[in-house]
């Protein structure tokens, strides 16, 4: 049996996958989460064999949560999902140490297949997502945002979100001065030096997801 937990803000979603997996004789959802640190503290409780992770969530982010996850060497592998299929994040989430990475439109046919195959100890990559990152190889394009630490790349989604800097300390429970420091460093990392050219270099990049929501 293979035990899930699912990591997403959106009820709907996570009803949804929970709907598709339990269906399957082989597959049980065995908790839900709804930001990144619940998520995690589920994990720890529950040691899934398999976590659906959302990218973008209050709190810490999908990034976050896989690497802490690697940190804490817990045998959890993270499949991502996400709206988001452009870079950074299959390659920064992969570096991180996801095991899988598909985007929501997928059909339940290549999640399920995603997760037995992750779950046997392979890697699995949505088609539109391996397809893109052998272009972006072959293109030499490396997303600027692939620099960014997981916190740092944290901050500039929210702030190119439009996010205050008192609001991201609240979410991400650090302090606003914390927050001016991750924020300068991704800026002399990105080489801008204002909101407005970070959200339209998040956009290019695929970093924001066309819904507008972190």
């Amino acid at each position: 049996m293979i035990r899930i937990v699912l990591v997403d803000d959106h009820t709907l979603v996570r009803t949804g996958l929970r709907m598709i997996l339990e269906k399957q004789p082989d597959m049980q959802v065995v908790g839900e989460a709804d930001d990144g640190e619940r998520g995690l503290i589920l994990i720890k409780r529950e040691l899934p064999d398999i976590a659906l992770v959302d990218v973008h969530m209050p709190g810490f982010s999908g990034v976050e949560l896989t690497e802490r996850v690697r940190r804490s060497k817990l045998t959890t592998r993270i499949v991502i999902l996400t709206m988001a299929g452009e870079a950074p994040f299959p390659r920064r989430l992969l570096d991180a140490g996801a095991s899988g990475y598909l985007t929501k439109g997928c059909p339940a046919e290549e999640l399920l297949k995603a997760v037995r195959q992750v779950a046997d100890g392979r890697r699995y990559l949505g088609s539109d997502i391996a397809q893109q990152m052998a272009l972006e190889s072959i293109n030499g394009g490396a997303s600027p945002f692939a620099e960014l630490s997981a916190r740092e790349l944290e901050v500039a989604m929210m702030l190119a979100q439009g996010h205050t800097a008192q609001i991201i300390a609240d979410r991400l429970k650090l302090s606003a001065k914390t927050v001016a420091t991750y924020k300068y460093r991704l800026f002399e990392k990105l080489n801008i030096d204002n909101v407005v050219a970070l959200a339209h270099l998040a956009n290019m990049h695929g970093v924001t997801e066309a819904s507008g929501r972190v």
